[in-house]
């Protein structure tokens, strides 16, 4: 019989004791030492925090508000998922960053060194080759894209992954939970070292590049543009679609999303509302004077991650789990197609599980509409 290495476990109970109740007896395994779960921001937050602290006493549990949750199973909302980790794969340590704002090069070394010792200290496995890191921010903060690119300046080469957390599309409050209480402007790091093999990935499914957009004027400390091409920046944008103002909603920006080119490679930034008052546009994402958006033609949603999973497979086999950070905006774009039923059957041949974000990480860099992960191999082939 092969041993529990990890185990996922949904609640869909609406009272926060009873779903907790739930989870832990779901999760309620031999060597499982480490709990990791992403909720709806619907809950009761600080009921919730109490509830889990009470039920899982013995486990180091760390987590997040969604836009939704991912499960083998497909898509939920109004749910919690989470997922077990055993001891006897996994050595997993996490710590929280409480302001985004004044993390430096110095906080991010001492992160880091932090986590390597704690992870050591378990003697599972050498650091090298063996960990990577998942990151989990506020998702509403200006200040990801610099809190990823400190930390990326300290995490010396060890892959990275992670997502920003959200609050079911209400763009009020986004929340990361740690030891038992919720925080916001906050942001965990968890190094997970492993004696299985692993890979992190990202994926999106741009096609191609249409238009290009020069924003001409920009607050970046507040992700906003007033204008693009010289005109209030949501009645260029709704000119581009050739629709209405009045018609602009994620469902539209989901499916006509804005990208820059960094490097070789065209970066999706997510337009996150329309400000009424003056037309301006707020993203998910880094934006400034002087930068160009392009218009981007989206290609099939599922293609890349097919694709990359598949080719995961070929070199490791079977996986025992991917975790994703999987945008929010895809899964408006499925849930539009009516495609909900190619989500149950990939995340089911996958075991699929993770959340949906208000951005995705990927080795320092702050992303929108992408699918991202680990794939964790079972370790069975060799």
């Amino acid at each position: 019989m092969h041993e529990i290495k990890t185990v996922t476990a949904v609640s869909k109970a609406i009272d926060p004791a009873i779903a907790s109740l739930e989870l832990y007896q779901q999760l309620n395994k031999a060597n499982i030492s480490f709990v990791l779960f992403y909720c709806s921001s619907t809950y009761a937050l600080d009921t919730l925090a109490q509830s889990m602290e009470s039920a899982f006493t013995d486990v180091d549990i760390v987590g997040c508000t969604t836009a939704g949750e991912v499960t083998n199973q497909g898509y939920e909302q109004h749910s919690i998922v989470a997922i077990g980790f055993s001891s006897q794969y996994f050595a997993i340590c996490a710590t929280l960053i409480e302001s985004m704002e004044k993390f430096d090069t110095i906080n991010a070394q001492s992160t880091i060194n932090e986590l390597v010792e704690s992870c050591q200290s378990k003697e599972l496995t050498e650091i090298k080759n063996n960990s990577f890191l998942l990151t989990l921010l506020d998702g509403l903060s200006s200040s990801e894209e610099q809190f990823l690119v400190t930390l990326n300046s300290a995490a010396r080469a060890i892959p990275h992954f992670g997502g920003s957390a959200g609050d079911d599309i209400n763009l009020t409050k986004t929340h990361v939970y740690y030891h038992g209480k919720f925080y916001r402007n906050a942001a965990i790091v968890i190094m997970v070292n492993t004696i299985l093999p692993f890979e992190v990935f990202t994926c999106h499914h741009i096609k191609r590049p249409i238009e290009k957009l020069v924003v001409t004027d920009a607050d970046a400390a507040n992700r906003t543009v007033y204008e693009l091409n010289a005109e209030p920046a949501a009645l260029e944008y709704a000119k581009l679609l050739n629709i209405d103002l009045k018609d602009l909603s994620p469902e539209v920006f989901s499916l006509n999303p804005l990208a820059v080119k960094v490097g070789g490679d065209y970066y999706i930034r997510s337009i996150q509302k329309v400000n009424e008052a003056d037309l301006s546009l707020t993203f998910y994402c880094a934006v400034d004077v002087g930068i160009v958006l392009t218009a981007v033609e989206m290609g099939d949603i599922f293609s890349p991650v097919t694709d990359k999973l598949g080719e995961i497979s070929q070199r490791y086999g079977a996986p025992e789990l991917v975790l994703t950070c999987d945008c929010f905006l895809r899964r408006l774009e499925i849930e539009q197609k009516g495609l909900e039923s190619r989500v149950r059957r990939l995340n089911a041949q996958y075991n699929i599980v993770g959340f949906n974000t208000y951005g995705e990480h990927t080795n320092g860099i702050h992303l929108n509409q992408t699918f991202t992960g680990v794939f964790i191999a079972g370790g069975d082939n060799e």
